[in-house]
C-alpha cells in the first residue's frame, strides 16, 4: 500500500475535539485495557486527561475511513513536551518519578514523551510505523537533541519483572551524563538478578514493544524503576541521544529531512 492508499493521517491536534478524541483513546487503552486511574480521569465521559494536557502537543494517528464526529477516529497517540515549555507547564510530566538533573543541566533541547498508544484493532500493522514517522518530522523540524520519558512495564508485581528489569540494567543503562534516577520513595532497584543468571529470551518476551523499539533506536535506561501503583503500571526512563543513534537508525530520522 502506498502512501496515498494509507488510510491513516498523522497530525498535531489543533482543536478541542482532536483532544478529546485523544483522551478517549488513552482511556479505552490506560484505563479500560490496563486499569489505570488518575484525579482528573472522567470516567463517565470515558476520558484519561491530567493536569499537564494543556501544555503538550498531541500526536494524532486518524483513521480517514472512521466518522470524526464519534472521537473513534484517532486511532493512535503521543504527546510530547519541548523543553522550551517546561517552565510554562511548571515541570516534566516525568519529574514526579524522576530526577532529570543531567538532562536538565544538559543545555540540550529535549523533549518529553508520554502517553503512547494505538487501539487493539489496530496493533501488529503499520499503525505504530506511521505514529514514529510523526514523531520523526515532529524531532527534526524543532532540532530535538534528546527524547526521553517514562514508559510502562504492566502491573507492579516485581517479582514478575525481575528478568527485564534487570536485563535493562545490565545491557541498556544510560551513561552518567544521561543517567537520570527514579525519585523516593516509589523507587525500585532494576538490579535483581545478577548477569550471567539472566534469560534474555525471557526477558526479552516481557518487555513491551514500544521499550524494545526504542532499545533498537539506540535508547538507554535511567537508574531505577518507578512503581505507579495508581496507573497500575511499573515505569522506566527511557532516554536516546539522536546525535549517537547508529546510522542504520539514524537514517530513519534524516532521511525525514529532505536535501
Amino acid at each position: 500500500m502506498t502512501a496515498e492508499e494509507s488510510p491513516y493521517d498523522v497530525r498535531l491536534a489543533a482543536t478541542p475535539d482532536d483532544l478529546t478524541a485523544a483522551q478517549a483513546l488513552r482511556y479505552q487503552v490506560f484505563v479500560a485495557e490496563l486499569g489505570g486511574d488518575g484525579p482528573l480521569v472522567d470516567h463517565a465521559a470515558g476520558l484519561e486527561r491530567d493536569a499537564f494536557d494543556p501544555y503538550f502537543d498531541h500526536l494524532l494517528l486518524v483513521d480517514r475511513r472512521i466518522d470524526p464526529a464519534s472521537h473513534a477516529h484517532v486511532i493512535g497517540a503521543y504527546r510530547v513536551l519541548p523543553s522550551d515549555r517546561r517552565a510554562a507547564a511548571g515541570r516534566f510530566y516525568s519529574e514526579t518519578e524522576f530526577d532529570l538533573t543531567p538532562l536538565l543541566a544538559s543545555g540540550r533541547k529535549l523533549l518529553e514523551l508520554g502517553r503512547s498508544c494505538v487501539h487493539a484493532d489496530h496493533r501488529g500493522g503499520t499503525a505504530m510505523f506511521h505514529l514514529w514517522n510523526g514523531l520523526a518530522e515532529y524531532v527534526l523540524d524543532r532540532g530535538i537533541e534528546i527524547l526521553f520519558g517514562a514508559a510502562s512495564f504492566h502491573g507492579t508485581d516485581i517479582a514478575a519483572l525481575a528478568q527485564p528489569l534487570s536485563y535493562l540494567f545490565h545491557t541498556h543503562l544510560a551513561p552518567p551524563e544521561m543517567r537520570v534516577r527514579a525519585l523516593p520513595p516509589d523507587r525500585q532497584d532494576m538490579d535483581l538478578i545478577p548477569k550471567d543468571r539472566l534469560d534474555r529470551r525471557a526477558a526479552m518476551a516481557a518487555t513491551p514493544a514500544l521499550i524494545k523499539a526504542y532499545l533498537r533506536l539506540g535508547g538507554f535506561v535511567g537508574d531505577g524503576a518507578w512503581i505507579d501503583r495508581e496507573f497500575n503500571t511499573t515505569d522506566v526512563c527511557l532516554v536516546m541521544d539522536t546525535g549517537t543513534m547508529s546510522a542504520r537508525h539514524r537514517e530513519f530520522y534524516i532521511r525525514k529531512a529532505g536535501p
